[in-house]
Parts: structure tokens; sequence; C-alpha cells
């Protein structure tokens, strides 16, 4: 009787569970559908520089990807695409406040253009994977590209379409959404990959991601030292 209840009681948490993770999907369905309908904000440029903003599963190898792009000046770790105000890392990574981990792009359009910027995105990432890049699943982990206006939805647009073209039957699972808001991430997280060379997760997954980009993108890279 003991282990049956146990038993019991560990299905009926499953189901709960599976439950509330089915109604956070929902939720962020909902609120991405009605994003959609947003006009974008374009942010203004300062002192020649613009920003630009990406989500494509954790935000430490993202951020060190975009780190190494000449033209770069800098990038850092938060959170978009969501329905709520001053998301945290823990209540994102809940599923419920709609906000995946994304990177704001500070870059010099003279050096490194936004099309640049969107095939380094796509070509950073497996751009099949639903809901997250690699171990991270989850819809904070969704990949998520922020156009500003018709210009850079244009690129976006294109660029998927040739993608899809070479996929055949696959389709590229990134969100284009318009630019609302950029949430700035606490700050253990900012150059995490740079600040924690050895931890675990760095050595094993963003490390090896920022790898199999620089060999692919060589042209794009920033000199060794550069910042």
């Amino acid at each position: 009787m003991k282990k049956y209840i146990v038993l019991t009681t560990f299905s009926l948490l499953l189901t709960l569970s599976g439950s509330c993770q089915s109604k956070s999907n929902e939720l962020n369905e909902s609120a991405a559908a009605i994003a959609q309908k947003e006009v974008p904000v374009k942010v203004a440029s300062v002192n020649g520089l613009e920003k630009a903003y990406f989500a494509s599963g954790c935000f430490w190898c993202v951020e060190a990807v975009y780190e190494s792009v000449k033209g770069v000046k800098e990038s850092i770790s938060g959170y978009s695409g969501g329905h709520t105000e001053n998301p945290t890392y823990e209540s994102s990574n809940t599923g419920r406040t709609g906000h995946a981990e994304a990177v704001e792009i500070i870059y010099d359009p003279k050096v490194v253009s936004f099309s640049d910027l969107v095939a380094v995105y796509f070509g950073s990432q497996r751009v099949t994977q639903v809901n997250g890049q690699g171990p991270d699943n989850g819809s904070q982990y969704r990949s998520i590209i922020f156009y500003q206006d018709d210009a850079q939805k244009k690129i976006i647009d294109d660029k998927i379409m040739l993608l899809e073209k070479d996929l055949g039957a696959g389709k590229v699972a990134a969100q284009v959404m318009p630019f609302q808001k950029f949430w700035e991430g606490e700050g253990y997280h900012q150059d995490y990959e740079k600040l924690h060379p050895s931890q675990s997760y760095i050595r094993n997954v963003s490390v090896p991601r920022l790898n199999k980009f620089k060999a692919k993108f060589s042209q794009l890279l920033k000199e060794d030292g550069a910042h």
C-alpha cells in the first residue's frame, strides 16, 4: 500500500508538472503572438554605435561568440522577449515570464553590418532546435532574433528563406520578433565565459561552441588582443 501511495503521488507530481509546463508554454505562445503585432522599438545610435538583440540558448555562450567579432564593442547578457517587468535569472528560468536569455550587442556599423551579425547568429547555433540550444532546453533558452525596423526584418527573413531552402524539409526554429525592451542581467553573468574559463559548463559547452563558430567565420574575427 505504501509503495502504491508513493507511486501515485509521484505520478500526480509528474502530471501536475507537465500541466504547469503546458500552461507556461501556452502563455508564452500567446504572449509571443501578441508581441508580433507590436511596433518595433528603434534604439538610437550613440557616438556612431548601434545595438542589436539576439537570443540563442545560454547567454554565456552567445555573449562569448559576439565578443569575438570585429566591430562589436560590447556584448551584454540579459533578458528579452517576455511579458513581465524586471525579469531575473530565477524568474525567467521558471519559463513563466516569457523572457529568453538574450544579449545586447553594441557594434560599429562601419566595421560590421547588421547582416553580418545575423549571419553570426544563425552560423553559431543549431538552427532547427526548438526551445533551446545544445543541452539547454526550455522556453527561456529558445532562439529569438529581434528586429527594430522593416529593413532589419527583411534581412532576417531573407536569411531564413535561404537557410530553409538548404534545409529542405527542415524549419528554422528561431522566432522573429519586433524588439521592445532589453533587461540587463545580473552582474555575475557578464563576461562569464571570459572570467570563468575553468568552470565545467564553460569548458564543455561554451568553449566548444565558440571554437566551432570561429572555425567557420575566421574572416569576421577580431585580431588576438583586440577589443
